[in-house]
């Protein structure tokens, strides 16, 4: 189970840090237990993010069945994906 607090926290750390290997590290220190995983906000279709932030959207993910899926529901997360948001426009 992920909190709103938890979510907000590792939000910040995202947008002060940056997205990369040792900030996933990091997060996976700091929160043992959770799944994290990145990706470019494009990969992700059909579900809102569980936050916005400066230029991450961020998905929780549920890992109960054996198999990765992504919800909205806080009681069923044990992760999240860090979905970077691209500013560039296709032209």
């Amino acid at each position: 189970m992920m909190t709103p607090r938890q979510l907000t926290d590792i939000t910040r750390l995202v947008e002060m840090r940056g997205m990369d290997a040792e900030v996933l590290a990091q997060l996976r220190q700091i929160y043992p237990g959770l799944y994290f995983t990145a990706c470019l906000d494009d990969d992700i279709n059909d579900v809102e993010p569980a936050l916005c932030g400066a230029g991450v959207n961020v998905y929780l993910v549920d890992r109960r069945q054996h198999c990765l899926r992504l919800t909205e529901d806080f009681e069923s997360a044990s992760g999240v994906v860090l979905a970077l948001v691209s500013d560039e426009v296709d032209a």
